[in-house]
């Protein structure tokens, strides 16, 4: 009997065992106690056979590899232990242990079953392992990450035992899952086997060819590890597909390095040490393959670049695309009106296309290199801008809800508002993009140009209105006295002395009329240029010097430039003045710009080269600064400008409609030019009367604008999220923490905080100047000319 026990136990199944002991004749014959130590050994058996069946099951065909060698590690192990444990105890009786066998060579149940008490406990445990490792069909395959996480947990039950079987399988587990890490952190290679259980995946809809599904990885990988693992792969696979970067004896010693850095791992895995590995394993490989690939140059032509197109630095080109973009939809409406009534399509021969929008930013290059003139050809940047740079028609992307899932939170983009700030330069959907080089979009990704996008959208729309609205004060006919009186000796005849005086009555009529409109726009000039001063000088320029400098390395403080340095613009530029330093060196100095009269006390800056990684978290930092310190992530402001500026172009367009109204009838009734399919007369009060709701529109424009803006400096989450307390912000700032505390050499970067709105309201106060009543706007008349 003990003998077929023995054997039930160690895997084959017996008739002794399966019997349920309900009949009379075996009731008769064992003692409940025997019956309960024979149900026990029946529960212990059907436990190892079913453990051996699915065991072998999960090693042969689960589609995880993580899975198999638990499995493996399960069976071989664990099992082999139980095994080992049944041949023990028949050793024992064979031997006739004391510990076993009694008198008269009794061997008691009793003594037998208490040798495998301890294995209850753990068979079972196996057991509900092993389902869910190999679930129902119907139920979705166990993932490596689950069963990972599962096996973490269950070591805290409080079972030793339970303690210790767990931590062997993790250890199984950890080891299967950081070879897969290996080949892709050392080689860039996804696993051939076990891919679909990998938590990088190649996709072609993303940037970089591959993407990280967040669900497949483990608790203890924070998403900044992961995304420096995506980042190496990346890399790699950039380097390979680059046959002018070829590896050599030094890449082959880093790679032994950084072979021996994650052996040097020790389980169950820790996520700080694993990071550190990790970390470690991207600064070797940006300090030596990287370096070649992507140089410090470039990385800081590329933000000179988006600083200077992007975010305005160079007025003449917001100035220049302006009066292009002006100029097409004027000429499309011309057009529009020359044609016969019934060949106009509807609206197709206003609206503006995309061809016309690209030749719209040809002509903007023509013009910015004739006003360089001689120095054209030395402006290097500009060449760039014109091979990269494109202005087209937006088109919508779908993206999978999965991404968008995964991305939801991360890009700086989805924080910005939705106000429409792009549709008001060619009156339709106009965007600025940018073809990232190959190398570059190592750290530069395409949300990052949608932010770009954003924000030049925002800034020159502001710049462009205020343009539009200085550009009133060119129209002569409306500013001064225009035509002049005529001159002796005919202006001392009696019909020199009428016409005069007809002259004066009718520009002092005009002027009476034309005195609100005036105060209305040198009212929203004023409002629109302290608004762009504190955006341009106080905000982009403050934040983009503490930037460039954090780029550079150095260890000294940028102060912040003149105003007039940022709303003018910078001096064209070379390659030769950004060239900092070669990829083979580690410190550089800035180039000089003084004249041997002049010499130059500013301090030496020293250039570090950063990762190209913790150039990218830093970057994302500075664009999350950058769009919440511009307003951009606050509709109550966004909108009520957004309105503002409408009703501008609205006064704009009626000034002009009522200039050129006034013009047919000075014609007519000076020179006798008569047009009889117009009725100058009911154009004019029609004119006058648009003029004067849209001036009051204005009014109430700046108003909510600047109550906005008092709203904001009052509002404590507003405060709050400037200071960094804000979602979303905390959180990119601990992955820059991560960043460097983990071997960055050049510092971890945090935006500098500038700017403020009380700033801007203490220049924005008007006071009475929106008074209805006629004394205000006599005064602000008096004021304007």
């Amino acid at each position: 009997m003990l003998h077929e026990i023995l054997l039930s136990l160690s895997g084959h199944p017996s008739p002794l065992l399966r019997n349920d002991f309900s009949e009379s004749k075996a009731q008769a014959v064992l003692s409940p106690p025997e019956r309960e130590l024979l149900r026990t050994a029946r529960h212990i058996s059907d436990l190892h056979c079913k453990l051996i069946s699915r065991t072998t099951q999960i090693s042969a065909s689960h589609t995880s590899v993580v899975c198999r060698a638990v499995s493996t590690a399960t069976k071989s192990d664990h099992l082999a232990a139980f095994q080992r444990k049944i041949l023990e105890v028949e050793g024992s009786i064979l031997r006739k242990d004391a510990a076993l066998v009694g008198a008269y060579d009794i061997v008691p149940l009793t003594a037998v079953m208490g040798e495998f008490s301890g294995w209850t406990r753990r068979l079972e445990w196996l057991w509900e392992l092993a389902q869910f490792m190999l679930s129902d069909e119907k139920a979705p395959p166990c993932r490596a990450a689950d069963l990972i996480n599962k096996l973490r947990n269950e070591l805290q039950t409080g079972y030793a035992d339970i303690e210790q079987t767990a931590l062997s399988l993790v250890r199984a587990a950890e080891a299967a899952w950081l070879k897969q890490i290996s080949a892709w952190v050392l080689y860039g290679r996804i696993p051939v086997f076990g891919g679909n259980d990998f938590f990088i995946r190649e996709d072609e809809s993303d940037e970089q060819g591959y993407s990280i599904n967040y669900d497949l990885l483990p608790s203890y990988v924070t998403p900044y590890t992961a995304n420096s693992m995506l980042f190496i792969g990346t890399s790699l696979n950039r380097v390979r597909a680059r046959s002018s970067v070829v590896p050599g004896d030094s890449d082959l010693r880093h790679l032994s390095s950084q072979l021996r850095e994650l052996s040097n791992l020790t389980f169950p895995l820790s996520g700080p040490m694993l990071s550190r590995a990790i970390t470690s394993i991207r600064l070797t490989l940006s300090r030596t393959t990287l370096q070649k690939l992507l140089p410090l140059t470039r990385v800081l032509e590329i933000l000179q670049l988006l600083r200077d197109f992007f975010l305005i630095g160079r007025g003449e080109f917001a100035m220049a695309l302006t009066q292009q973009a002006d100029e097409k939809v004027r000429s499309r409406w011309r057009r529009a009106d020359n044609l016969a009534y019934e060949k106009r399509d509807g609206f197709g021969t206003i609206v503006v296309k995309e061809g016309e929008v690209a030749a719209a930013l040809n002509r903007t290059w023509a013009v910015l290199g004739a006003m360089q003139g001689e120095h054209a050809e030395e402006d290097e940047e500009l060449e760039l801008a014109r091979d990269l740079l494109r202005l087209n028609l937006p088109k919508t992307k779908t993206s999978s809800p999965t991404k968008a899932k995964v991305d939801a939170g991360r890009r700086v983009s989805d924080k910005i508002v939705a106000t429409p700030f792009r549709n008001l330069l060619f009156s339709v959907p106009v965007i600025l993009t940018l073809q990232i080089p190959s190398p570059l979009d190592l750290f530069l990704s395409t949300s990052d140009l949608d932010t770009y996008t954003a924000i030049n959208s925002y800034l020159l729309s502001i710049r462009r209105a205020h343009l539009r609205l200085t550009d009133l004060w060119k129209i002569t006919s409306l500013r001064r006295h225009h035509p002049a009186p005529p001159r002796p000796p005919y202006s001392s005849t009696r019909g020199g002395i009428a016409k005069t005086r007809t002259l004066r009555e009718r520009y002092s009529a005009r002027s009476s009329v034309m005195r609100s409109p005036w105060s209305t726009s040198s009212a929203a000039i004023f409002f629109l240029a302290e608004t762009e001063a504190y955006l341009q000088v106080e905000v982009v320029e403050g934040i983009w010097e503490h930037f460039h400098n954090w780029v550079m390395g150095s260890d000294e403080r940028v102060g912040q430039r003149s105003s007039a340095s940022s709303l003018d613009g910078p001096q064209p530029r070379t390659r030769r003045e950004l060239d900092v330093g070669s990829p083979g060196r580690e410190t550089a100095e800035l180039p000089q710009h003084t004249t041997a009269s002049q010499p130059d006390h500013r301090p030496k800056l020293v250039a570090r080269q950063h990762d190209p990684q913790t150039l990218s978290t830093a970057h994302r930092l500075y664009l999350r600064a950058l769009t919440q310190r511009l307003l951009l992530t606050r509709t109550s402001f966004t909108d009520p400008l957004y309105a503002l500026l409408i009703h501008i172009d609205h006064l704009v367009a009626l000034i002009h409609r009522l200039d050129g109204i006034w013009t047919s009838i000075d014609l007519e009734a000076d020179e006798g030019v008569v047009d009889a399919f117009s009725n100058l007369e009911a154009e004019e009060k029609d004119v006058l009367a648009s003029l004067r709701d849209v001036e009051a529109k204005v009014k109430r424009g700046v108003e909510d604008a600047t109550g906005a803006l008092r709203s904001l400096s009052m509002d404590s989450a507003f405060l709050a999220e400037l200071e960094g307390d804000g979602d979303g912000f905390d959180a990119a700032e601990d992955e820059s923490a991560e960043a460097g505390s983990y071997g960055d050499e050049a510092g971890i970067y945090r935006p500098r905080r500038v700017g403020g709105v009380d700033r801007l309201l203490m220049k924005l106060d008007f006071g009475g100047w929106f008074d209805t009543d006629a004394a205000g706007y006599d005064a602000i008349g008096d004021g304007v000319f």
